[in-house]
């Protein structure tokens, strides 16, 4: 029989990549690009699962075997019911096992020029992580610091409409990154997932560009950063980014005005800083919560929490931050492309555009 397994290297010359794997498999993170064809719902592997353990192998075989037929057929008659005769799909699974063997088996049976991703989705991991060990350091990268609330993503946005290369972390993370930088209604990617996102958008950029990003800490919320990429812009060159205190706080509270509508979530939130700050100052910014007092809460956390952060944080990780070129920002108002634009123009004009 002629071997229907193929590397990871090969998935591009096919037509359409399929993952097998349950929706919760795919959820969690997939090959960019595939869609999924599940021959197990998510109850049907746990029932599996457990009859392997608590039965015998050979009942869970059986009763796997007849699952994965039915599913099969389904998809056969619905989501590949249009595939041409020459149609050459790329099957995978967990690590290239019973799963997308007997999708691959039956395709070719068909007549379609189907083949296994040998080693299946774990083979594909192991070559992201591999991937973020490297790919980040050939970048050279320009990080914006500022304290919070000084518009840094805003600004980042704008530079990227400006025509500047930019490689937006939080946007990849669905997350602000601060304690209160929770998106409403958005959940986080897997930590999987972000990796696979952070691949796709690093593949895009050109390494004879420089390339704006927002200054982070090693975790954005609940997923983290790979060290080469951390260590590869923290060592880089640096804009920081000024921006008044009246306007840093109206921009705070435009951006997390939606953390208003729960109050007792955002004293929640709020409780987790105690350790760092006082139980006396904690509670007195949730009463400042429960009296709707929106101006002075974020007024208090810029002047007591953020910036004492900010100068912690910042002066220890960005070694090029005294020698970073100074911009003043205005993030509440409309022309912030414009002012992207003019950063561009003293970037290019300063030692900051050196590569």
């Amino acid at each position: 029989m002629k071997n229907l397994l193929v590397s990871l290297e090969k998935a591009g010359d096919f037509d359409e990549i399929i993952d097998v794997r349950t929706p919760l498999e795919f959820a969690e993170d997939h090959i960019p690009g595939a869609l999924n064809a599940p021959v197990l719902s998510n109850e049907e592997r746990v029932l599996v699962g457990t009859t392997y353990k608590q039965v015998s192998p050979f009942e869970a075989t059986r009763i796997g075997a007849a699952l994965v037929a039915r599913n099969i057929a389904h998809h056969l008659e619905t989501t590949f019911a249009d595939r041409p005769r020459n149609w050459r799909p790329l099957i995978y699974c967990w690590r290239g096992g019973k799963r997308s063997g007997s999708v691959t088996t039956l395709f070719n049976m068909i007549g379609w020029q189907a083949r296994q991703l040998e080693g299946g989705y774990k083979t594909y991991r192991r070559a992201t992580l591999d991937t973020l060990d490297s790919l980040p350091a050939t970048f050279s990268y320009i990080a914006l610091v500022g304290p919070t609330g000084s518009g840094k993503t805003r600004l980042l946005t704008a530079l990227n409409a400006a025509g500047a290369q930019t490689l937006d972390l939080e946007a990849l993370a669905s997350h602000r990154g601060s304690l209160l930088g929770a998106w409403a209604g958005v959940p986080q990617p897997s930590q999987k997932r972000f990796d696979t996102l952070l691949v796709t958008a690093l593949r895009t950029l050109d390494a004879a560009r420089p390339v704006f990003v927002e200054a982070e800490s090693r975790r954005i919320g609940s997923v983290a950063l790979p060290l080469a990429l951390l260590d590869t812009f923290h060592r880089g060159r640096c804009v920081e980014v000024l921006s008044s205190r009246e306007d840093r706080a109206a921009f705070l509270l435009h951006d997390y005005a939606h953390l208003f509508d729960d109050p007792q979530s955002l004293k929640a939130q709020l409780q987790r800083l105690i350790g760092l700050h006082s139980r006396e100052r904690v509670t007195g910014w949730q009463r400042l919560v429960d009296d709707n007092r929106r101006a002075e809460l974020a007024r208090e956390l810029i002047e007591r929490h953020y910036d004492p952060a900010y100068a912690r944080s910042s002066h220890e990780h960005f070694v090029q931050l005294p020698h970073a070129l100074q911009f003043n920002f205005r993030p509440n108002d409309a022309d912030a492309v414009d002012q992207a634009s003019a950063l561009l123009a003293q970037v290019e004009g300063s030692a900051l555009a050196v590569i």
